[in-house]
């Protein structure tokens, strides 16, 4: 500095920086860029993509459980049946088995009872 700058030389010289320093700022900003603004749209996208098919995705998984539940609950409810429809044919083998022993038992009562018939005769 020389002796004889003045503080208004010194104020001057400080704007004068200040306005150096703002315009290598601006210099630098990429958001007057048309290539920076070309790359930030080519990302957005991506981005925005990227979110679809994941969003894509989950639905996907999300589907494919139901239907395995569902599945499941179908195979739980046809076994369930298939029981069921066994236990309905062992009831009808057991009453069947029921109705022949009583009628051999009545085959059996009615032949002693023929034979104590022919006996007394």
């Amino acid at each position: 500095m020389n002796s004889r700058d003045t503080f208004a030389d010194r104020l001057e010289n400080a704007a004068k920086a200040r306005q150096a320093l703002l315009e290598r700022a601006r210099a630098k900003d990429r958001s007057n860029d048309p290539e920076f603004i070309a790359r930030q749209e080519t990302r957005a996208a991506a981005a925005r993509a990227r979110e679809e098919r994941e969003i894509e995705r989950r639905n996907t998984k999300r589907a494919e459980q139901e239907a395995a539940r569902a599945k499941a609950i179908a195979e739980r409810e046809a076994e369930k049946a298939a029981q069921a429809a066994l236990e309905a044919q062992r009831a009808n083998r057991s009453l069947r088995e029921q109705i022949e022993m009583l009628a051999a038992q009545k085959a059996t009562r009615d032949a002693r009872y023929a034979a104590r018939k022919a006996r007394k005769k």
